[in-house]
């Protein structure tokens, strides 16, 4: 009898991230891919984007790489990574560029951290690049300050699954000056940039948020590695597949209360970002009978928000309600809470009429009546 092929290790991911293209992420990469090459590691390029910067297409010089696939989509051609052939290929080590980048539809994946996880899981290590404005729980945050909507997101999930994130820095001074020289673009599209996310004080701020991401990355990994049990508990209950909902003493869990609203999303952000600097369980929770989702519009609208939840890895529950009314949804809502030992509920500031100014006909002051022996949290929605 043939014994069953063994299953392969899971490969490693490294992040190399910036806060702005030109920082010199890609750049990067390519040199310590070159070093690993020169002590005889197997490596290819995946996926290299060069934007016509010689520097650093000079830097794959020697480097085996892995020929893009060829689509076409209404009428044109465009070339994506070729997964299938880097599997087949199965190198040691695999460099993708843009890590955040969404595929032409008709391929197997939709987004490229989805492709870079199918090499994980051949057991290929993976040196990847990505901005920080592209992670999905900064989203609104990054519209807050450039006025900029990012449309290309990974959840915040993926790159917790990596095992280095390296922080590729740059003064914002000296990136201006390498978009003045021509370096980064043409010159057409430097003035362009400029008037967009290439603004001094928009790449100040941006550049505190990659930092600040880089620093809890890093003190997580030190808390992993000194085997902090708070760590280890939010590490396994973070995945919405879980079934292991007994807290541990003193260990927060949050609530998100979520209808069909847009605001669900912002809340969802926000709550997910709360949960990972808590080490905090996160469940996003829906109240039927609310008179906003009983329309097959108001339905598909918040199935699209549970639905946003799960790919940020929150545990979803739809529950039963007692009634329409705020004083029902209330109730059910904090009920809910106190048997699942709920330590903070996230809530939506809802559009104010004139009847919901009244206590008895606002949500928000009948939860905070009920939830006495709870933390209130009541978010502003900036990001609409």
């Amino acid at each position: 009898m043939t014994p069953p092929t063994p299953t392969p290790a899971r490969g490693k991911l490294k992040v190399y991230l910036g806060y702005a293209a030109g920082v010199g992420k890609t750049f990067r990469m390519l040199e310590e891919a070159q070093e690993a090459a020169q002590k005889g590691a197997d490596i290819v390029i995946g996926y290299f984007e060069p934007h016509g910067r010689k520097d650093t297409i000079a830097r794959t010089s020697g480097l085996e790489m892995i020929p893009r696939r060829k689509m076409e989509y209404r009428g044109s051609v465009f070339e994506e990574m070729n997964t299938p052939a880097i599997l087949a290929r199965h190198p040691a080590i695999c460099l993708v560029d843009e890590l955040p980048h969404t595929n032409i539809p008709g391929s197997e994946r939709l987004k490229r951290w989805e492709d870079v996880i199918a090499l994980l899981d051949a057991g290929i290590d993976v040196f990847t690049t990505m901005n920080i404005q592209h992670l999905e729980s900064l989203n609104d945050q990054v519209f807050h300050i450039t006025g900029i909507r990012v449309r290309e997101t990974l959840p915040d999930w993926v790159l917790r699954q990596a095992d280095e994130v390296v922080m590729v820095d740059l003064t914002p001074r000296a990136l201006l000056n390498r978009l003045l020289r021509g370096v980064i673009y043409s010159q057409d599209k430097a003035q362009k940039a400029m008037d967009h996310f290439f603004k001094e004080s928009t790449l100040v701020a941006l550049r505190e948020m990659a930092l600040r991401e880089t620093a809890h990355e890093v003190n997580v990994r030190h808390e992993l590695d000194a085997g902090d049990p708070r760590l280890a508990t939010a590490t396994r209950t973070s995945d919405a597949a879980s079934s292991d909902t007994t807290p541990q003493p003193g260990h927060s869990r949050i609530l998100v209360y979520v209808t069909g609203e847009p605001s669900s999303m912002v809340l969802l952000r926000r709550a997910r970002r709360m949960a990972d600097y808590l080490r905090a369980d996160c469940m996003a929770v829906h109240v039927t009978g609310v008179a906003e989702n009983d329309e097959e519009e108001g339905r598909e609208h918040l199935e699209r928000i549970l639905n946003f939840a799960r790919n940020l890895h929150i545990e979803t529950r739809v529950i039963e309600g007692a009634g329409a009314t705020a004083r029902h949804v209330a109730q059910s809502l904090t009920e809910f809470a106190r048997i699942n030992q709920i330590t903070q509920i996230l809530l939506a500031r809802p559009h104010y009429g004139k009847l919901n100014l009244f206590p008895g006909r606002n949500l928000i002051h009948q939860i905070v009546g009920l939830a006495h022996d709870m933390e209130v949290l009541v978010i502003a929605n900036r990001g609409q």
